[in-house]
């Protein structure tokens, strides 16, 4: 099966034409590895039969590089190095003016790419005193097209997002307005990279994934950070299979919480998509700080 059947797999499973069973064993026929089969799934969401084709919103600005101050809060696009010698990666951080050193949180991308929603989730956090960035995973691409952002999530290995994260990571530890505690969150995509990035990071002390791709029993034994997960009782994306990594969680002596939302679609918390649900996205955000309250 070549690139093209791929996608008509995940065609397929988004019309209902093949079960989210089925879907898995070919993927993972295909891309040789369970862990990318399922990234792939948790970003192809919900089947159309189930759930209303997203509507995303189709104006997106150009980034430009540098930061802004709006009043007391600082934004922009930031550089740092990347993983090979002389490359350079980009995010999008925010931050108040002033004050004391203060814990940071790396927010992980949907696969759309870092679009306004991710900037404005880090803005949100930035208002609540922590210090937030939204490393670009894409290099720049941003779309709203369902096809291109599945090429995209295919095209990034887990190996290269998890060590462009820790890459933001390092670069947050030398600015002195951090305190060296780093919390993690991530939606859809970003949400299965939040769980990799807490297994191979010592520096995550806190990670919150939304709906994304959960990790195995053996994986979730050597997650040391306090995990906070959330998902929608009609997302493609299994309760059991949560329920037994935070069970190996619970096994490990590691804090956690799995938070199911009745009725809840995948993506409830993008309020730019028909799948919002104000109620849920409320709860978990006030859970999200919560945690990081709590543990950073």
């Amino acid at each position: 099966m070549n690139r093209v059947e791929l996608m008509e797999l995940v065609r397929d499973y988004q019309v209902g034409g093949v079960s989210r069973r089925q879907f898995l064993l070919r993927a993972t026929a295909v891309l040789g590895s369970a862990i990318a089969a399922n990234t792939l799934l948790a970003a192809c969401g919900s089947a159309p039969n189930d759930d209303p084709p997203p509507v995303v919103d189709e104006s997106q600005p150009t980034a430009v590089v540098g930061s802004s101050s709006d009043g007391a809060m600082v934004t922009g696009i930031v550089s740092y190095p990347g993983l090979a010698d002389g490359e350079e990666l980009m995010g999008y951080w925010a931050f108040q003016e002033g004050g004391e050193p203060r814990p940071a949180i790396i927010v992980i991308q949907e696969w759309w790419g870092l679009n306004e929603h991710i900037k404005d989730v880090a803005r949100r956090f930035a208002n609540e005193g922590y210090v937030a960035l939204a490393p670009d995973l894409y290099h720049g691409v941003v779309t709203t097209e369902p096809d291109e952002a599945r090429k995209e999530a295919m095209a990034l290995t887990s190996r290269d997002a998890v060590g462009e994260i820790q890459q933001a990571i390092n670069f947050l530890k030398g600015q002195p307005i951090v305190n060296g505690r780093f919390g993690i969150v991530g939606f859809c995509m970003g949400g299965g990279l939040v769980l990799q990035t807490a297994v191979s990071s010592p520096d995550i002390q806190a990670a919150v994934p939304f709906y994304g791709s959960p990790l195995s029993p053996s994986e979730a034994a050597q997650v040391t950070a306090p995990v906070l997960s959330f998902l929608g009782s009609r997302d493609g994306i299994s309760a059991s299979d949560y329920e037994a990594m935070h069970a190996a969680l619970t096994e490990a002596g590691v804090a956690n919480k799995f938070q199911l939302y009745d009725g809840a679609q995948h993506a409830f918390f993008n309020d730019t998509r028909t799948s919002y649900d104000p109620a849920a996205a409320a709860d978990a955000w006030q859970q999200t700080l919560a945690w990081f309250d709590m543990y950073l």
